[in-house]
């Protein structure tokens, strides 16, 4: 019977260069190929500026491109290598709602300042070293909406993928004038000084919420097969810390794969959190949708080969029908060993990559195996 599963791998600008020049994006996609994968995110939204040329961002702040790609289109370039061995390509917006890191807003906001987000001190918004857009502001949304949409429609792309700053707004922010006026305008009153009050945590959550909703069917309206992915942070943590509401976001349907972000560097720690999502936030029907990140590398850490097979094979257990690696620069360390595990273990056998049909569906087989781990787990819990 064929495998149909995600088998992804995060593509970045930081600490990897596979993007820098069309020879080393060629490379890379043989090698992803050969690997067992069938999909790659390449970033296409990084530090205030985009991996292709870009008409929105040369129109609103004078940017065409990153100043390392001009004369050059990696996206493009990505796309073609990818077509050529058979990968799946879904771009991916890293930077979202964020304006800069530690350069108190960038050349976007030095160019306009009003897009800024603001906390209750009135300062601009900053939280672990991001400074943010004002991500309330109808404006900064129709802007990011632009990028996505200036994708879709120019290049032959399989979906696009938001992440954990997209839809995202730390939960310190829209203490702006305009937020203040529409929160005054709907309650008649200011809004609570506790940024975690749960209410005032909903409502910006909800414009968040209604904004991703309005782009999906924007993207959908440019093409209906078009997958449309977020990776997330952890919910509850991601709606406390940064209005992320993705059960919200499941249940009204305007997320075809979800990618959340279990980044945890022990085998225990993931599985604790895997188990969490299959028997609490997804459903037999939702499932489907379900792909974790997996953190394979990040500064000096790099997964062991151990836990990489244990993640993949416990996810295939409990009924999760795919994952994507933080980041591609991992498959290459120690001469190649994580890429050497994977290909001659548990992605050894080619997988096609799901349709729009199987993420709303999922396989027969994947929803019995889910219910009868599911009912488990839920026995557990009662016990």
């Amino acid at each position: 019977m064929a495998i149909i599963e995600t088998r992804g791998i995060w593509l970045t600008t930081t600490d990897s260069k596979v993007l820098r020049s069309k020879q080393g994006i060629a490379k890379a996609m043989d090698f992803i190929a050969q690997t067992g994968f069938n999909v790659v995110f390449p970033v296409v939204w990084n530090q205030a500026v985009t991996l292709y040329p870009s008409q929105t961002m040369q129109q609103t702040f004078g940017v065409e491109i990153d100043t390392m790609c001009v004369g050059r289109d990696p996206l493009e370039e990505v796309v073609v290598e990818a077509r050529r061995v058979g990968l799946k390509v879904i771009p991916w917006f890293e930077y979202g709602f964020a304006s800069s890191y530690n350069l108190n807003g960038g050349i976007l906001l030095a160019q306009k300042p009003e897009w800024g987000g603001r906390d209750r001190n009135g300062n601009l918004l900053k939280k672990n070293g991001f400074e943010w857009l004002n991500a309330l502001n109808p404006q900064v949304q129709e802007f990011l909406l632009n990028l996505v949409l200036e994708v879709v429609k120019n290049y032959d792309v399989d979906g696009i993928q938001g992440d954990d700053r997209l839809p995202a707004f730390p939960s310190e922010g829209g203490y702006d004038r305009l937020t203040l006026t529409r929160y005054r305008q709907e309650f008649d009153r200011d809004p609570p000084p506790n940024p975690k009050d749960r209410q005032w945590l909903q409502w910006r959550a909800d414009i968040l919420t209604d904004f991703w909703a309005h782009l999906y069917q924007q993207v959908k309206a440019v093409n209906p097969n078009l997958l449309v992915a977020i990776a997330p942070n952890i919910y509850d943590w991601a709606f406390q810390e940064y209005l992320q509401d993705s059960p919200a976001w499941l249940k009204r349907g305007i997320v075809d794969i979800i990618n959340p972000q279990i980044y945890r560097r022990d085998f225990k720690s993931y599985q604790a959190i895997a188990n969490q999502l299959v028997t609490q936030q997804f459903t037999d029907a939702t499932l489907s949708k379900l792909a974790p990140g997996i953190l394979m590398k990040l500064g000096n850490y790099c997964i062991s080969p151990e836990y990489l097979v244990q993640a993949i094979e416990y996810n295939r257990q409990i009924g999760i029908q795919g994952e994507v690696f933080f980041f591609y620069e991992g498959l290459r360390e120690d001469n190649n060993a994580l890429a050497k595990v994977l290909q001659n273990g548990v992605y050894a056998k080619s997988a096609s990559f799901p349709t729009l049909s199987d993420l709303s569906r999922g396989s027969e087989s994947n929803r019995k195996s889910t219910s009868i781990w599911q009912g488990v787990a839920r026995f557990l819990r009662n016990l």
